[in-house]
């Protein structure tokens, strides 16, 4: 059985540490596709990163979590702070999920226009993920799904990360990251029920290992991973521009953009037999 994986880098646009990290980790390294904020400061810059590597894939990062909202809907302001930034928490974002039809039609209006913004900007998204997998939420899911229909996006990151991941072979996690990954599994099952048809993967690693990602990781992945097809989530990254309030992902950017680069890595995916591939090509 041929085995695809796609390694996905999340937070593209985020900074200017993370673009140089998404350009290095796929010009020397493994990474097939990154996915852009586009609410972000850098998110221009991402994109010029992009147009140079025609052989990235390119998703869209829906946030309702961080920096300035996109579209102008004023109903969108239950969302944000006196400063007009995006602050709520998971929480609150679940419930607002649940909300009002105002609300929910501000949330859409919010999502498109992050879309509308890469394609106006040149691309051509292969796939839709989010920040902090709020498109897991189901209500929030058929929202995502009917926009992808709208901009004939064929493929939806479904975070189902199956729970031999927080078991030997595997390399450890901590609770934290096996309660989070148990979560999000729930919602993914309940999502591919809804509407399985943009759904491409059989599995998705990376949630219990958040933080925890190396090259011993990779080597697992090559290994003990027996489903055709996968995304690995990645958050590769240089320090410069970070913000240490609003990630606890900082030193360990780097140490996943080295793993990313690894010839130890590149080795266990070739012996694997292991076919690199990204949304687009599926």
């Amino acid at each position: 059985m041929d085995r695809r994986v796609i390694i996905n880098a999340d937070d593209f646009g985020l900074c200017d540490g993370v673009n140089k990290a998404v350009a290095q980790a796929h010009t020397d390294g493994v990474l097939t596709s990154a996915t852009i904020m586009a609410n972000m400061p850098t998110a221009h810059e991402a994109v010029k990163i992009a147009k140079e590597l025609p052989n990235l894939g390119i998703g869209v990062h829906l946030n309702l979590t961080e920096g300035r909202p996109l579209s102008k809907d004023t109903c969108i302001d239950w969302l944000l702070d006196a400063d007009g930034q995006f602050a709520s928490s998971l929480f609150k974002l679940s419930v607002f999920s649940l909300a009002g039809h105002k609300i929910r039609e501000a949330i859409r209006a919010e999502l498109a226009a992050q879309i509308q913004w890469v394609i106006d900007n040149g691309l051509k998204p292969t796939h839709l993920d989010s920040h902090k997998h709020i498109h897991t939420f189901p209500q929030l899911f058929s929202i995502v799904y009917q926009l992808a229909g709208r901009f004939g996006i064929t493929a939806i990151r479904w975070p189902f990360e199956p729970k031999e991941l927080s078991q030997i072979p595997w390399p450890l996690t901590g609770v934290d990251g096996r309660k989070r990954a148990q979560k999000i599994r729930i919602m993914a099952k309940i999502n591919r029920v809804q509407n399985p048809d943009p759904l491409k993967t059989d599995a998705f690693l990376g949630i219990a290992h958040t933080g925890k990602i190396d090259v011993n990781f990779f080597k697992a992945v090559a290994l003990y991973n027996s489903a055709a097809t996968v995304e690995v989530m990645t958050h590769p990254g240089f320090i410069d521009g970070l913000d240490p309030a609003k990630t606890r992902l900082l030193h360990q950017r780097k140490v996943e953009l080295e793993a990313l680069c690894s010839g130890k890595t590149k080795q266990y995916f070739e012996d694997a037999g292991v076919k690199l591939v990204h949304y687009g090509k599926l």
